[in-house]
C-alpha cells in the first residue's frame, strides 16, 4: 500500500514535468484506513475550498492550483484535522480513523511542519494529567516546569529547522503551536491552583508571570482559526475581564460571579483590543456561548446579551447561530416536550428521543469515541447510576463517531445495546439537546423534560 501511495505521488510529480501548464501547486492525497465517511472536505479557515470522494481502495487526492499559503484543515467526518499547504507542496497522509490523531502520518513535501503539527497536538494531548497535578504547585514552581516543557519542544522545533528550510512563515505558525499552549496553561493557573488547593483567593503571583503577554499579537489573521490561539486568547480575555470587575467594579472574589455584567466586560475588551474582523466575530460568538450555556434560563437579561453581541458582531452566521441556541435553551425548559430529534439504533432504524423516553424517567447522556478516557469513566458511572436509580432508564446518545464505528465499539465493549442510540448530525444533536460539555445530561419523564441542565457527576 505504501508503495502505491508513493507511486501515486511520483505520478503526480511526473505530470508536474511533463505538462508544467496544468500541474497543480499544490498535491494532498493518502489513504484512510476504516473510513467514516465517503469523503474529505478540505477547508481554510471556515471557508469550503474542495472535496473528495474515496475510491474503492479508500484513497483520495486533491490537486489543487494556486491556492494560498497557510493553516487549512481537512475533514473526514466526524473527525478533522489541521494541514499547513503551500506552493510545491506533494503530502501524502495515512490514519485509521480508529486511533484518527494518533495513527495520522504525513509523508512528501512540506510534510515536516505537519508532522510537526501532529506531534504538538498530542504532546499536549498527554501533557494534560501533568499539568493538572502542577496547577498544585506555587507559582514560582509552576512557571518553572511551564519554562521546561516549552524549552524542549522549541528544541524540537530547532532541530527540525536545521534539517530542513522552512520559510518565517511556517516556523512562526509552528511555534505559535508551542507558545499559545504554554500561555494558556498559565493563563489558567491562578483559577486552577485555588480550585486545587481549596484556598478562597488566588495566589499572588510574581511580577513577571505574565510576562509573555507583551509579545502577543492579538489581531494575528494567519491563526484566526488556530485552535491553540483561540484557546489561549479565550482565558486570556476571560482574565482581563476578571482584573479589571476586581479592581473597578466592586466585585468580591469570594462572591458569586454576575455572569452578565463579566461577559458584557468581555464584549467590551474584546471590542476595544481586536481589529482583525473574523478574529473579532470569532471572540463575541464565543463570549456569547458561553455566556447562554452557564445563564440557561430564559430571562431579560438573556435577550439584552444577546442585542448587546449583536450590535458588536458582523457575522450574520454567528448571529443565527447564538439566536438557534437561545430558541433551543428555551425549548428545553422543565415542562416543555423533549425535541422532535431522531437517533439510530444498532439495527440502524431512526427512534424519536420521545418515542425512547415514554412512561419512565429517562437520562440522556452523551460520549463519543474520540474521547476515550471519557468514554471508560462515563460508562462507570453509568454503571453506578443504574445501582442507585433501578426506576430509571439510562439511554446513551453517540456524537462525532461513524455509524460504523460506534456499532462496533457497543459490542466490542458489552453495552446495552437497547439504550445505546447513535446521533450522526452533530450539530443538529448538539443545538436540539445544548451540548456544551460531554459531563451533561438531559432528564425527562414521559416525553417531558424534568431537567435539561443536568450534570451526571453532581445532579444525580
Amino acid at each position: 500500500m505504501t508503495r502505491l501511495l508513493l507511486s501515486l505521488s511520483l505520478l503526480s510529480v511526473l505530470a508536474c514535468s511533463t505538462k508544467s501548464r496544468e500541474c497543480p501547486s499544490v498535491f494532498f492525497g493518502g489513504e484512510i484506513v476504516n473510513p467514516t465517511s465517503d469523503y474529505v472536505v478540505l477547508y481554510k479557515n471556515d471557508s469550503y475550498i474542495d472535496s473528495v470522494k474515496l475510491d474503492k481502495g479508500n484513497r483520495f487526492a486533491f490537486n489543487l492550483q494556486g491556492i494560498e499559503e497557510g493553516l487549512y484543515h481537512f475533514d473526514h467526518n466526524p473527525e478533522l484535522q489541521y494541514l499547513y499547504l503551500q506552493e510545491g507542496d506533494s503530502i501524502i497522509v495515512r490514519l485509521n480513523t480508529k486511533e484518527f490523531d494518533e495513527s495520522l502520518v504525513f509523508s512528501g513535501r512540506g510534510s515536516e511542519v505537519n508532522n510537526f503539527l501532529i506531534e504538538m497536538f498530542l504532546a499536549h494531548e498527554e501533557e494534560e494529567p501533568l499539568i493538572y497535578d502542577y496547577y498544585a504547585l506555587e507559582p514560582e514552581s509552576f512557571d518553572q516546569k511551564m519554562d521546561s516543557l516549552r524549552t524542549e519542544k522549541i528544541a524540537h522545533l530547532k532541530d527540525l529547522e536545521e534539517h530542513y528550510v522552512l520559510s518565517e512563515k511556517v516556523s512562526s505558525v509552528a511555534m505559535a503551536s508551542i507558545d499559545y499552549t504554554n500561555y494558556t496553561y498559565k493563563e489558567k493557573y491562578p483559577f486552577k491552583h485555588k480550585w486545587k488547593k481549596g484556598i478562597k483567593s488566588i495566589p499572588e503571583l510574581p511580577a513577571n508571570f505574565y510576562e509573555y503577554r507583551k509579545s502577543v499579537d492579538l489581531n494575528n489573521g494567519d491563526l484566526t482559526y488556530f485552535r491553540p490561539y483561540l484557546d489561549y486568547l479565550k482565558y486570556h480575555f476571560g482574565n482581563l475581564a476578571y482584573a479589571s470587575c476586581m479592581k473597578y467594579c466592586n466585585m468580591q472574589e469570594d462572591s458569586a460571579y454576575d455572569y452578565l455584567h463579566f461577559n458584557n466586560h468581555t464584549l467590551k475588551l474584546v471590542d476595544s483590543l481586536v481589529q482583525q474582523d473574523d478574529l473579532r466575530n470569532i471572540l463575541f460568538r464565543n463570549v456569547a456561548m458561553a455566556y447562554l450555556l452557564r445563564e440557561h434560563s430564559p430571562s431579560e437579561e438573556c435577550q439584552s446579551f444577546i442585542d448587546k453581541f449583536s450590535s458588536l458582531s458582523t457575522s450574520d452566521k454567528h448571529e443565527k447561530e447564538i439566536a438557534e441556541l437561545y430558541e433551543g435553551i428555551q425549548r428545553l425548559q422543565p415542562e416543555n416536550d423533549l425535541p422532535n430529534l431522531f437517533v439510530t439504533d444498532t439495527d440502524n432504524q431512526k427512534v424519536s428521543l420521545k418515542d425512547i423516553s415514554r412512561e419512565k424517567k429517562t437520562v440522556f447522556y452523551f460520549w463519543s469515541a474520540s474521547q476515550k478516557g471519557h468514554f471508560r469513566n462515563v460508562h462507570k458511572r453509568i454503571s453506578k447510576l443504574q445501582q442507585k436509580y433501578p426506576d430509571y432508564n439510562f439511554v446513551g446518545i453517540n456524537v462525532k463517531t461513524g455509524y460504523p464505528q460506534w456499532r462496533s465499539m457497543v459490542e466490542e465493549h458489552g453495552l446495552d445495546a437497547a439504550n445505546q442510540y447513535h446521533g450522526g448530525d452533530f450539530k443538529e444533536v448538539q443545538m436540539a439537546m445544548i451540548i456544551d460539555n460531554l459531563n451533561k445530561c438531559v432528564i425527562s419523564k414521559d416525553t417531558v423534560v424534568v431537567d435539561a441542565f443536568a450534570n451526571l457527576y453532581t445532579s444525580l
